[in-house]
């Protein structure tokens, strides 16, 4: 995969993504990443890629020009056309499903806007997909950008040591994860359950699938509306809306 990341502040992407496991994930050639700053294909003799909004109001709108040029001039790297995703507070909210999808394509293309938006002629002849991380905003796409790059690349063959890590992440099964433990067996009079320590791995499966549905029931019941339950998952969640 190749990401080609468009920005005024490419400074901003130096230290996250060259370090920890995206640095390593280049060096095991899964992915490469170039950013570019696009101010420098503005035609503007002021060197300026935003304006005032036709119609008044406040703020500054990044110009369709320097953006339509820089995508341009990053296209072809591949042999398949690129995703371009605009990140942007309007987009359609981030979440694993997207990651995943995006993990399959070879080549995107990450827009990140700053001041009061976008020209609309972006949106309408550039983009393919809109990507907001929250309800929020923030003073840039940058750092949306990188949570986006994070998310995809480690789901990348061969970027995580263990190839069965990223199934079992919270939301990729449309549950969030079961709890973990580690050595000691005992700490500070807190156990491990004992199941963990019983080397049955169906009973282990069991709890674990037990304890993640608990803990989506718990915490994000909105994850469980339109989720196909087995009768054992109705049981459960039946159990403990009696004990309720």
């Amino acid at each position: 995969m190749h990401i080609d990341i468009l920005t005024l502040f490419p400074e901003m992407f130096e230290g996250v993504l060259n370090a920890s496991i995206l640095k390593r994930a280049q060096e095991r050639n899964a992915f490469s990443y170039q950013t570019t700053n696009f101010r420098e294909y503005t035609l503007n003799k002021h060197n300026k890629v935003d304006d005032y909004p036709y119609g008044g109001g406040a703020g500054l709108v990044l110009s369709p020009q320097p953006i339509f040029d820089a995508v341009e001039a990053v296209k072809g790297k591949t042999d398949t056309p690129p995703r371009v995703v605009l990140m942007c507070p309007q987009g359609e909210p981030y979440n694993q499903r997207k990651a995943e999808d995006f993990s399959y394509e070879e080549h995107l293309i990450i827009i990140c806007g700053h001041y009061e938006g976008f020209d609309e002629r972006i949106r309408q002849e550039l983009v393919t997909d809109e990507v907001s991380i929250g309800d929020y905003v923030l003073t840039g796409g940058e750092l949306g950008a990188m949570v986006v790059v994070d998310s995809v690349v480690r789901l990348l063959p061969g970027v995580l040591g263990n190839e069965s890590s990223a199934p079992r992440d919270s939301f990729s099964s449309g549950l969030l994860e079961h709890p973990h433990y580690t050595r000691p067996a005992e700490f500070r009079g807190a156990q491990v359950p004992d199941v963990l320590l019983s080397g049955n791995h169906a009973k282990i499966d069991e709890w674990r699938h037990y304890q993640s549905l608990k803990r989506t029931y718990e915490r994000r019941p909105d994850l469980l509306l339109n989720r196909a339950l087995s009768d054992k998952e109705k049981a459960w969640i039946q159990a403990w809306k009696d004990e309720e």
